[in-house]
Formats: structure tokens, C-alpha cells, sequence
């Protein structure tokens, strides 16, 4: 008995260990991001499929999430289209489409909710700094409707000592401290 507890700690370790570099690396991969001048653009792109991005300098909230996930090798267009066209009933319908739409149902952040929700881990809402990790996916509701998504990295702020956001809300991928400017509608962690 003592050895299977043994065996069972040991591999609880390594997937812990291997789960944390992964949310490190994806903290990273947005971090990155905010290197790169991107002009704030809501409108509709046809993309390739798979793989499909929008205009390297163009994008919004929700292409920093995918952006940072397609760098560890991840295609969210890929994975919510699969997850959708299985289980389209399961997302909402704001938008009157009775198909899935390669190019953009990725890049909503209701639908983004939805799919971590089911793909990945929904973790609670707080209103405490200390459980908003690096890695960690926000979703806010900025009020009328409007809805916003963005990454905890790990780049602490000097005056609140919590983790800032990498996110686009308009000025381009930025890194700030915002986690709670706005109402959290959702949090997530998602490996693939």
C-alpha cells in the first residue's frame, strides 16, 4: 500500500510540475504579445481554417487569448469549432447563426467562455487577488452587453502586489492592472 501511495504521489508531482511550466509558458506567450503593435479592430475577417488569424497588427481581446495559445502550439479556432459543431446547442446564440463560422466563433468571448467551461477548468470567481494565478483566463462584463477576456501573467504590480492582465481592450495588447476595474463574469484554466 505504501508503495502504490509512493508511485501515485510521484506522478501527482510531475503532472502538477508539467501543469504549472504549461500556465508559466502561456504567461510568457501573452507577455510576449504586448511586444508587438497591434491596432485595436472588431471587424469580421475571413480566415484560413485551421490555423487562421487575422492581420498580425489587428485584433481584440479575444486574439490575445488565441494568439498566446496558438504559441504553445494550441488552435483555439480549431478546438471551438470542433466543440461547436458537436455541440452547438451548448453555445449561445446572440449572433442568429444557425452554423458554425469558422472565422469568428473563436474570437467571441461568450463562446470562448463556453468552450472553457467545458474543455477546461471554470474556477471561482472572488474578489481576492491571491486566487487569480498566471495562466489563468478572466472574463469581465464591461456593462451594455459588452464583454471582455484577458490572461493573469505573472508580473506582479508594485502598489496592489497583485498579478497584472495582459489583454486589448482598445489601446492594443497591453499589460496592466485591471483585474478588478471591471465585473468578473468568468475564470478559467485551459491546457489542451
Amino acid at each position: 500500500m505504501k508503495f502504490v501511495l509512493t508511485i501515485w504521489l510521484l506522478i501527482l508531482t510531475q503532472f502538477c510540475g508539467a501543469q504549472n511550466d504549461f500556465y508559466s509558458r502561456l504567461s510568457g506567450a501573452a507577455l510576449e504579445l504586448t511586444k508587438q503593435q497591434v491596432t485595436y479592430d472588431p471587424r469580421y475577417f475571413s480566415i484560413p481554417y485551421p490555423n487562421g488569424d487575422v492581420p498580425s497588427n489587428k485584433g481584440v481581446c479575444t486574439d490575445v487569448i488565441i494568439r498566446a495559445y496558438r504559441k504553445l502550439g494550441i488552435d483555439l479556432q480549431k478546438e471551438v469549432h470542433e466543440d461547436m459543431k458537436v455541440n452547438f446547442s451548448a453555445y449561445p446564440k446572440n449572433w442568429g447563426l444557425t452554423n458554425t463560422d469558422t472565422n469568428i466563433d473563436h474570437r467571441r468571448v461568450p463562446n470562448l467562455m463556453v468552450f472553457f467551461s467545458r474543455k477546461g477548468i471554470k474556477l471561482p470567481i472572488s474578489q481576492k487577488p491571491e486566487d487569480y494565478l498566471p495562466g489563468e483566463i478572466v472574463c469581465w462584463d464591461l456593462g451594455g452587453g459588452i464583454t471582455h477576456i484577458g490572461f493573469v501573467v505573472n508580473v506582479k504590480d508594485l502598489n496592489s502586489d497583485r498579478y497584472k492582465i495582459v489583454h486589448n481592450i482598445g489601446a492594443g495588447q497591453v499589460v496592466e492592472d485591471c483585474l478588478f476595474k471591471f465585473k468578473i463574469i468568468g475564470h478559467y484554466r485551459y491546457s489542451g
